[in-house]
């Protein structure tokens, strides 16, 4: 083999450098939601530069130290008895600038805040934040809030000021969604590095994506009290902690999970545990940390109770023999846990003070390593970059396709169909909600027109689409991507009680975009499919919450989507069996919360392979519409079970030590 062209390792060390920034900058934002759930503002305001500013709504602060004292005057709820503040950060597009020095981000955000004393509150909107990287460290250095809805823990929320919400402009455009990394400009410097320590830094990439799905897929397994499945990720002698309760070794793990409620859900019981803000770090050793924040969505129809829990998540993780990881503790503090009619204003059921040393701070990534110096002594060989820079290609994949997800939310609740449309591939396709796929750009605006009418500059009333907990499973050539994403829906509007009983626009209900999946396309990423299932929690007043809502009487059908006769689209979900059975716009009998609704997975276990009762690995049309399939379309299909750099393990043995055998 020739040795490669010495500006090829340099590009390469360059893209690599650019990533890590990249994801610094999202660390940080994380980290400063983990630091204020645990009351450490001062801590969080070091995430700030000096001359940071802050907007939020009305308010101006300018400098680190007025920043402080704010976020101290905020976030020291955390740490009264009974107090919370819990700040949801997530769906995030975010890009780094052409220079490599600059990074802007937009993220949705929901705050929980209660003094214990009495008062609560809950503040919803938007974040339009930019990160600087100063002497070696990614900062923070302007956070612009745009409050959307607020409200307290009795009587829900509503649009701010009682007014229509405006459309808030973005710091990104449909064709540039995909594209975290902007075209950097200049000469790529020396990397000061050999290829083996390039490998080692893109290795550590690799494993965080697959510890990130790792963790948000035991999310999922959470949801569903998939115990099976839960137990299949975590090694052999591995700790649970539940507050102060600790389990060892695979039987405890069971245990520790079956305290929670016997496998599966039962009619009219809800135990979603949607995770946020989570930070990944791989250590020198084999290990890695995740540490995110879990909202507890918990109900029982039956009994007609429902809780709000607040949490903490801590995951300590080791890489088997082959390299696919297991969960080697785990670690869960509910710092506060609350009826949903009473409320956390008085601290709750059980509040605990949080531990504040129980964090992960963003220094795995403050100081990106590559930088400008001497070349390697000896020449790279082209085989060696080459393969280097297709696991490379696998990383940037997971960051464009988290771009793009939470782009289409954006678009959505926005109204702007056209830029929505334009986010899909070429021969993409969507699917118009209780109603089909329309495939292509053009067909997919003209769905949204015949269904939500055109683009408007404010809304009264408006569901948002959180795309949120990513599982991303992306191809050995990094070029396709299957997805899978949480519904996490808030509902706003200026009188929500007014809003019909049916479909309420207050409160949060939840669903799922299973099978969604995306492509590389002319240099940025697109999504190929989406579909959405849902609602598998939902509310019809604020009051009752999620245990309020009675089953729908016989024979009272809800209305048919008017795409169907306005512009019918190329695939009915009504001729997609048995995969929409069950949902709205499908075939058979209808099932609404508080029945049950079907889950589906696009993945096997990530770890034993085991398969989900409800399988379906490659898009949902694509059974009744081969020719909608990536792969008939130069494509290759992404892994759907245990994997190894793209490729999926088909042989795998746990041995008596718990390792992987493959």
């Amino acid at each position: 083999m020739s040795a490669s062209a010495p500006g090829d390792i340099r590009v390469l060390a360059r893209d690599v450098a650019r990533l890590e920034s990249l994801r610094c900058a999202k660390d940080v934002q994380r980290t400063y939601a983990q630091l204020l759930q645990l009351g450490r503002a001062e801590d969080a305001a070091a995430l700030f530069s000096a001359d940071a500013s802050v907007h939020w709504g009305d308010l101006t602060l300018n400098g680190r130290d007025e920043i402080r004292d704010w976020l101290a005057g905020r976030a020291g709820r955390a740490v009264q008895p009974g107090g919370l503040y819990t700040e949801l950060i997530d769906a995030p597009v975010v890009h780094l600038s052409p220079h490599g020095d600059t990074v802007f981000g937009r993220w949705s955000a929901l705050v929980f805040l209660g003094d214990g004393a009495g008062a609560a509150a809950v503040e919803g909107g938007l974040y339009e934040n930019r990160y600087d990287r100063r002497d070696g460290r990614w900062l923070i250095t302007s956070m612009t809030f745009h409050p959307q809805y607020a409200g307290d823990d009795v009587n829900g929320w509503a649009n701010v000021n009682g007014a229509a919400l405006p459309v808030i402009p973005t710091h990104f455009g449909a064709y540039d969604a995909g594209t975290p990394l902007m075209k950097p400009v200049g000469d790529a410097p020396d990397p000061g590095m050999s290829v083996g320590e390039l490998a080692a830094h893109i290795g550590r990439l690799n494993d965080e994506d697959a510890v990130r799905n790792l963790v948000h897929a035991y999310g999922y397994y959470l949801d569903r009290r998939m115990w099976g499945d839960v137990v299949d990720l975590f090694t052999v002698d591995a700790a649970i902690r539940f507050d102060d309760e600790v389990f060892h070794g695979s039987e405890g793990a069971r245990r520790a999970h079956e305290a929670r409620g016997p496998e599966g859900l039962g009619w009219g019981e809800a135990a979603e545990h949607p995770l946020f803000d989570v930070t990944v770090e791989i250590a020198d050793d084999g290990t890695a940390r995740a540490r995110g924040i879990q909202l507890g969505i918990l109900a029982d129809v039956r009994t007609g109770t429902a809780c709000w829990e607040f949490a903490t998540v801590r995951a300590r993780l080791v890489a088997g023999t082959g390299g696919l990881w297991r969960i080697a503790g785990l670690d869960v503090d509910v710092l506060l846990r609350a009826d949903h009619r009473e409320g956390w204003a008085g601290g709750g059921i059980r509040a605990r003070r949080p531990d504040p040393t129980r964090v992960i701070e963003p220094h795995g990534r403050s100081q990106p390593p590559i930088a400008a110096g001497a070349a390697g002594e000896t020449a790279p060989d082209a085989g060696d970059t080459a393969d280097l820079a297709r696991r490379l290609r696998r990383c940037v994949a997971y960051d464009g396709v988290e771009n793009v997800s939470g782009a289409y939310g954006f678009f959505l609740d926005d109204f702007r169909w056209a830029d929505m449309a334009a986010l899909f591939a070429a021969k993409g396709h969507k699917q118009s909600a209780f109603a089909g796929y329309a495939i292509g750009p053009e067909a997919i605006l003209g769905t949204a027109i015949a269904c939500y009418g055109t683009t408007r500059a404010s809304r009264p009333v408006l569901s948002f689409h959180w795309r949120t907990q990513p599982v991303i499973h992306v191809s050995h050539d990094g070029r396709s991507a299957n997805l899978r994403t949480r519904l996490f829906q808030p509902r706003t509007a200026i009188h929500p009680d007014d809003t019909p009983r049916d479909f309420y626009m207050g409160g949060l209900h939840t669903g799922m975009y299973p099978n969604d999946q995306a492509v590389l396309e002319d240099g940025t990423w697109r999504l190929w499919s989406l579909a959405v299932d849902e609602h598998y929690v939902a509310m019809q007043n604020w009051r009752e919450g999620w245990a309020g809502v009675s089953p729908r009487p016989e024979g009272d059908a809800p209305r048919p989507s008017p795409v169907l006769t306005a512009y019918p689209p190329e695939i009915l979900l009504r001729d997609i069996a048995p995969r929409e059975e069950g949902f709205r716009g499908g075939p058979g009998r209808l099932v609404e919360w508080p029945e049950i609704l079907p889950m589906w997975f696009h993945y096997r276990n990530p770890v034993s392979g085991r398969v989900p009762e409800r399988f379906w690995p490659d898009c949902v049309p694509c059974e009744v519409a081969p020719h909608a399939r990536m792969t008939a379309h130069g494509y290759q299909r992404p892994p759907d079970g245990p994997e190894i750099d793209g490729r999926e393990v088909h042989r795998y043995v746990r041995d008596m030590d718990g390792q992987d055998t493959i």
